[in-house]
């Protein structure tokens, strides 16, 4: 059983030293964070220990600096964003486990907090090897000295079986932080027992990221709206040509199973009806609107490739949404990031906003074109933090994090 971070400011934590597991893996653009969403999640809980008296160590990554340090994943643009949003002091220090973050640690007063460099600049994070990654865990947790603790709270990286998330937990009394617990409780109430109608929205690049996602979600959703650039793959399992659309030609037999599965077992499969075709991946490319049946008739032709649903779709994907009782959605369905191309993923956004339903927005590139778009976390139920490890979750996985755990 997994131990909630209550019981740990319960025993007191005035002058101990707890080492946090955060989540700020945010984007950015150059050093300017754009999407700050990471980094307010992670503040209640680092709020709560630093108002009952902890000397708090944040632990956090960016991006895959893959073992070695590149000042471009610097974790400092989001621990300055993290400074300036909270109202207790924060420290940023040079490196991982090195003299600068052993001297701040020391010199943390009650009621601070320290983030060390991005976790990921040591290659044993990340190691397959199990005594690489305890010997990386050890130097975390003797940042701690006698009396330390952990906390999980970054829920985006519960599915690794990293040094800072699986086996730090096993060198110190663990704890499992609010936005973990939040999360996990938002999701299996989805998974489990959603008020009906049960609507999912898939989108994203590549329908092999998700194949088994939809494959634990046949029965018991109601109905599977499919878009992005994976669902070209499914309009190829029904005959129709996509020109130089993204198309995984070796997923097409899975992707036919699954249209015959979902019908059989009471799960709804609805693909887009148009498309903007457009002639090459570019913000300034000529596009034109298509039905899906005839993509490649148009002026454009065969050299074209489909970036976004059409006007069509849209209307068709906002019925379904408005209609349900209980929206989870991961992957836009269009380039968003390129105006042209983003009005398909507006729509989905309006609607699930605006519905009576209880959404969850599942994290990552759903999370970024929602803000980016111009829409506020209070329009939906609930934007979870975690992508990869939402999916993980709901495709019925153990993850590692939340083994370590207890939960």
């Amino acid at each position: 059983m997994a131990h909630a971070l209550e019981e740990l400011i319960a025993g007191g934590v005035k002058g101990k030293h707890v080492l946090v597991r955060s989540d700020l893996n945010v984007p950015l653009d150059g050093t300017t964070v754009t999407d700050d969403g990471r980094v307010k999640a992670s503040l209640p809980v680092l709020k709560k220990l630093t108002d009952a008296g902890a000397r708090v160590l944040v632990m956090a990554h960016l991006g895959r600096p893959k073992g070695q340090v590149d000042p471009k994943y610097s974790i400092e643009p989001a621990a300055r964003r993290l400074d300036e949003l909270a109202d207790f002091p924060v420290h940023v220090a040079s490196d991982v486990i090195g003299p600068d973050a052993r001297e701040k640690s020391q010199q943390l007063e009650d009621g601070q907090a320290l983030v060390l460099e991005n976790v990921r600049f040591d290659p044993r994070e990340t190691s397959k090897d199990d005594q690489e990654r305890a010997s990386f865990a050890q130097e975390l947790a003797s940042l701690t000295g006698e009396n330390g603790a952990y906390v999980d709270d970054a829920f985006g990286a519960v599915h690794r079986k990293h040094a800072s998330v699986y086996d730090i937990a096993r060198l110190l009394p663990s704890y499992m932080g609010d936005l973990v617990s939040t999360e996990l409780e938002v999701l299996s109430t989805v998974i489990d027992n959603p008020k009906r109608p049960f609507v999912v929205v898939m989108g994203g690049s590549k329908v092999s990221d998700k194949l088994a996602v939809i494959e634990n979600l046949i029965g018991k959703a109601d109905a599977l709206l499919i878009g992005g650039g994976m669902s070209y793959t499914f309009s190829a399992a029904q005959g129709h040509r996509v020109g130089r659309s993204l198309l995984e030609k070796d997923q097409i037999d899975t992707v036919t199973q699954y249209l015959e599965r979902a019908q059989a077992e009471g799960t709804e499969i609805v693909l887009p009806t148009d498309a903007v075709w457009a002639s090459e991946f570019s913000a300034e490319a000529r596009h034109e609107v298509r039905p899906i049946d005839a993509l490649e008739d148009g002026e454009i032709g065969s050299d074209g490739q489909g970036l976004d649903v059409g006007p069509e779709t849209q209307k068709l994907f906002a019925r379904y949404i408005r209609q349900a009782q209980t929206v989870f959605w991961n992957g836009p369905v269009g380039v968003f990031e390129m105006k042209a191309f983003s009005e398909g993923t507006r729509a989905v956004a309006t609607a699930v906003a605006e519905s009576d339903a209880f959404s969850v927005i599942g994290g990552g590139d759903s999370a970024s074109a929602v803000r980016n778009l111009g829409f506020s976390d209070d329009q939906f139920g609930h934007i979870s933090t975690g992508g990869g490890a939402s999916l993980e979750y709901i495709e019925g996985k153990t993850l590692p994090g939340l083994e370590a755990l207890g939960a």
